[in-house]
């Protein structure tokens, strides 16, 4: 059965669902289709997921994770002759598991991740969860804060917001048993300045055709709005809530209504400010300082 040779191993919000989408377009690669772009096999092989937190009807994470290995390689049954094979579980990075399991199934795998500035990462990652109506706290301090006793409490890694910034300690794991060559670290600020070197770059480490240019022009996962009311939202995005209504309610008169009332609680995109930046980055210093070591590259204008 046909295994991957190379992974996105993370990090969430630096840009890996529009590789993935990217990457899918070389006539040479090939990743699993949607809904399984994230099948996070190697962090959870043979588990059963568990996670939790107040108000969840189908746990983050739970749905589309595959732990079983005959399922796994399932994913990839369509590979015909394409030199690359891969997908994109962004966690890989963070959790402590998979590295070992990587090496045990792939060991010459090519592992890719994206770094962005942790506080940049973990406000955007703050934005997508209020976006999704998932997070119920308003202030990205507060989220923070309260970031320990999640974790204790067995909420899924979508509310790590912190925890998954601290890149050093994550890719050291890799390092420490991969060879060198078979990791590439690239970073978000990168991938935006100029996102077909970014691409073209990638494509000469998974060896196929560099001079391949995607279509770029579609962007994945960009929002200009969230909800105001948690709770409001969730009545209107909630199926069986709007299965219900569509029973007793003429569609004239409800999608109107509907309409109004979900606009009326959209609000646009925070923006991470300068104060904020400053007042988090600290968190960050000395694992910044420990991975422009490890990686050979200054980030000093991530410490500022």
């Amino acid at each position: 059965m046909t295994m991957p040779n190379f992974l996105l191993i993370g990090v969430p919000k630096a840009g890996t669902t529009s590789l993935y989408n990217y990457l899918r377009q070389h006539p040479q690669i090939y990743m699993p289709p949607e809904p399984y772009k994230e099948p996070n096999f190697f962090a959870f092989e043979g588990e059963k997921l568990n996670f939790r937190r107040p108000g969840d009807n189908q746990p983050w994470l739970h749905q589309y994770t595959i732990t079983d290995l005959k399922a796994y390689q399932g994913l990839f049954q369509g590979v015909k002759d394409e030199v690359a094979i891969g997908e994109a579980s962004v966690l890989y990075l963070y959790l402590s598991k998979a590295p070992a399991a990587i090496k045990h199934y792939i060991p010459n795998a090519k592992l890719i991740a994206i770094l962005r500035h942790p506080v940049e990462r973990a406000f955007s990652h703050f934005i997508h969860s209020r976006r999704n109506g998932r997070e119920w706290l308003t202030d990205f301090s507060q989220a923070l804060q309260a970031e320990e006793k999640r974790i204790a409490q067995n909420y899924a890694p979508t509310w790590y917001y912190q925890q998954i910034g601290f890149y050093h300690r994550q890719l050291k794991r890799y390092f420490d048993i991969f060879d060198s060559s078979q990791i590439k670290v690239c970073l978000y600020e990168d991938w935006k300045s100029n996102p077909i070197r970014f691409i073209q770059d990638i494509f000469r480490f998974l060896e196929v055709n560099d001079t391949f240019i995607p279509d770029m022009s579609v962007k994945y996962l960009v929002w200009d709005k969230v909800p105001k009311n948690k709770t409001l939202f969730n009545f209107f995005t909630e199926n069986t809530i709007k299965t219900a209504l569509r029973a007793i309610i003429p569609a004239r008169l409800r999608k109107p209504i509907a309409a109004k009332v979900y606009w009326s609680n959209i609000t646009p995109t925070p923006k991470l400010t300068p104060e904020i930046r400053k007042q988090w980055t600290p968190v960050f210093r000395e694992d910044i300082k420990q991975l422009q070591e490890l990686l050979q590259r200054d980030l000093s204008k991530w410490l500022e």
